[in-house]
């Protein structure tokens, strides 16, 4: 696995929703990443197909992925198949939420 995958899950841990204080990996908005010579793609979601964040969102998870060393560009691919829901969270996003 190229290591850069790693650094971009990482940068993308300091991207929130603004409505929930969990960030965007955490929530299982971040179906996948991958990373093909110098470009980064990241498969997500939304919380809700009706977001009033959801462009702010988008571009902080292409800056973030952007970020890391070697990708030039980054192309997010935003997917509402499977729909979210609360099963997607990690444990600690569970915790911190109050849902466990």
């Amino acid at each position: 696995m190229d290591k850069r995958i790693d650094e971009i899950i990482e940068n993308l841990k300091e991207v929130y929703d603004p409505e929930i204080p969990v960030n965007v990996y955490d929530l299982g908005m971040i179906y996948s990443v991958d990373v093909k010579d110098d470009v980064a793609y990241v498969v997500m979601t939304l919380t809700a197909p009706n977001c009033p964040a959801a462009d702010m969102i988008l571009e902080d998870v292409k800056y973030s992925s952007e970020k890391t060393e070697g990708i030039k560009e980054a192309k997010v691919e935003l997917t509402f198949e499977p729909a979210w829901d609360k099963s997607m969270m990690s444990e600690e996003a569970r915790l911190e939420l109050g849902f466990m």
